[in-house]
C-alpha cells in the first residue's frame, strides 16, 4: 500500500463524499478532492483572513455598544487585541499597564485609524459595567474598548486568533500575548505586551503609514560604540516588570498609573518594601495600612503580583538604590554646572566704577571769551546790582509815606 502525503491525506479525509460506480455496476460513496485554498499572497490574504474564517460573534463595549466581531471590529482596519480578566492579581493589570503606554504613543489615531480591543476572559464577573469602571482606574481613552459577551462566543474568537491554550484550567492560566493585525492585508502578528511600547507604536504605525513615534537621525556606524553597555539582572527585571507602572527620577512623557519610585529604598523599611514588591497582592488582603494607602492614593489599582523569588526581589532592590543615586548625583553635578556658569558671567560684569566711567559723556569745552564779551558781561552784572538797589530804595520811601499817614 502506497501512503499519500499528509496534506493529500487531509483534504481526502476532510472532502465531501461522492458517488462512484464499481466494476460489477454498483454505487459506492467515494472521497471527492476538495480544490486547495492558495496560500495568502498580499492580494488574497484580506479575503483569506476574512469573513469566512473570523466568527461574526456579538460583544458588549464597556459603554454599552453591541458589535459584530467581524463586521464591526475587525473589517478593514488596524487593530490590537489582547485578553485580560479585570480580579486578575498580577500580570492584566500589567499588560494594561503596558498598552496604556503605547495607547498615548498612538493616541492622534486609536479610534479612527487603529483600534485597541481587551476582551474579557471572565464575561460571567466582567460586565460592561465592571469594565467601565476598569478603565477608569488605568484612564484609557477614546477608541480603547474594554468588551464581554458570552463564554462560547469569547472562547471561539480566541480560538481564531490563536489566543487560547489547550491545557487552560484557570483563568490565570489565558496567554499574556497580544494580537496586532492589519485586516484588509491579512497581516497578523503576535507580541508579547511586554516589548518596548515604542516598537509596538511603530509597528501599529508603520501599517498606517504615519510616523507617529519621533525617529531619532540616522547615525554613522563608524560612531557605534564597540560594546553595548551591559545591563545587570536588576535593571533587566526593572525594565521589563516594573517600567510600565513606575519612573525612577524624570518624566519621559509617557503615562504611569504607579508612583515616582525615586529614593523608596531610603524612604520605606526594607523588609516591608521587599514584601510589598514580592507579595503585594497578601498585603492588601491583610490589610497593610501603608499598602492600603497606595491602592487608593494610585486609582485603586492593585500593585500585580510579579511572581518574583527572593532573589529577584534583592536585585530589583539594588538597581533601584544605584539608579536613585546616579540620579541625584546627576542632578548634583548640573546645579554645581549652573552656579559655575551663572558665577563666571557675574565676573565678567564690568563693575560699578567701570560703569560709571562708561556712562560719562565728555564734552568739549567753550571757546574762551573774547575781550568784547567779557566787559559786555561786566555792565550786565553792574546794571542788575543797580536796578536791585532802586528797586529797594522805592520799596523802603513807599514804607516811610505810609506811616506818616
Amino acid at each position: 500500500m502506497k501512503f499519500l502525503p499528509m496534506i493529500t491525506l487531509a483534504l481526502l479525509t476532510s472532502a465531501p463524499l461522492q458517488a462512484a460506480s464499481t466494476t460489477d455496476g454498483s454505487e459506492v460513496q467515494a472521497p471527492a478532492i476538495a480544490p486547495v485554498r492558495p496560500p495568502a499572497t498580499p492580494a488574497n490574504a484580506g479575503q483569506r483572513w476574512g469573513a469566512d474564517y473570523f466568527p461574526n460573534v456579538e460583544l458588549v463595549s464597556h459603554e454599552g455598544e453591541r458589535l459584530r466581531f467581524f463586521d464591526d471590529m475587525l473589517k478593514d482596519k488596524v487593530v490590537l487585541i489582547n485578553f485580560i480578566y479585570t480580579s486578575c492579581p498580577d500580570a492584566c493589570p500589567l499588560e494594561t499597564a503596558r498598552l496604556t503606554e503605547v495607547y498615548n504613543l498612538l493616541k492622534d489615531y486609536v479610534g479612527t485609524e487603529i483600534h485597541f480591543y481587551s476582551i474579557s476572559v471572565d464575561p460571567e464577573v466582567d460586565t460592561p459595567e465592571v469594565l467601565n469602571e476598569y478603565t477608569k482606574r488605568f484612564r484609557t481613552g477614546k477608541g480603547w474598548k474594554f468588551l464581554t459577551g458570552s463564554k462560547e462566543d469569547i472562547k471561539l474568537v480566541r480560538q481564531k486568533l490563536g489566543m487560547i491554550r489547550p491545557d487552560e484550567t484557570e483563568l490565570s492560566d489565558h496567554t499574556l500575548s497580544l494580537m496586532i493585525g492589519n485586516q484588509p492585508i491579512g497581516r497578523w502578528l503576535k507580541r508579547t505586551p511586554m516589548d518596548n511600547p515604542y516598537m509596538l507604536a511603530n509597528t501599529l504605525g508603520s501599517w498606517i503609514k504615519k510616523s507617529v513615534v519621533p525617529v531619532t537621525p540616522m547615525q554613522d556606524y563608524a560612531d557605534a560604540p564597540v560594546r553595548l553597555r551591559e545591563m545587570g539582572r536588576g535593571e533587566q527585571l526593572y525594565r521589563s516588570r516594573c517600567t510600565a507602572c513606575h519612573l525612577i527620577g524624570s518624566d519621559d512623557g509617557l503615562p504611569r498609573v504607579g508612583p515616582n519610585l525615586l529614593g523608596v529604598v531610603e524612604r520605606r523599611e526594607e523588609s516591608w518594601l521587599k514584601r510589598w514588591i514580592r507579595e503585594p497582592d497578601k498585603m492588601l488582603a491583610e490589610g497593610d495600612a501603608l499598602a492600603q494607602e497606595l491602592y487608593e492614593a494610585h486609582g485603586r489599582v492593585p500593585m500585580p503580583n510579579l511572581r518574583l523569588d527572593e532573589s529577584e526581589v534583592d536585585e530589583i532592590v539594588k538597581y533601584m538604590s544605584e539608579e536613585s543615586a546616579r540620579f541625584f548625583e546627576e542632578r548634583r553635578k548640573a546645579a554645581e554646572a549652573a552656579a559655575a556658569k551663572a558665577e563666571a558671567a557675574e565676573e565678567e560684569k564690568p563693575s560699578c566704577c567701570q560703569k560709571r566711567n562708561e556712562l560719562v559723556v565728555e564734552h568739549e569745552q567753550p571757546p574762551a571769551m573774547t575781550q568784547p564779551e567779557e566787559e559786555e558781561g561786566s555792565s550786565r552784572s553792574t546794571l542788575t546790582i543797580a536796578s536791585a538797589i532802586a528797586g529797594a530804595g522805592l520799596v523802603f520811601l513807599l514804607g516811610i509815606l505810609r506811616i506818616r499817614r
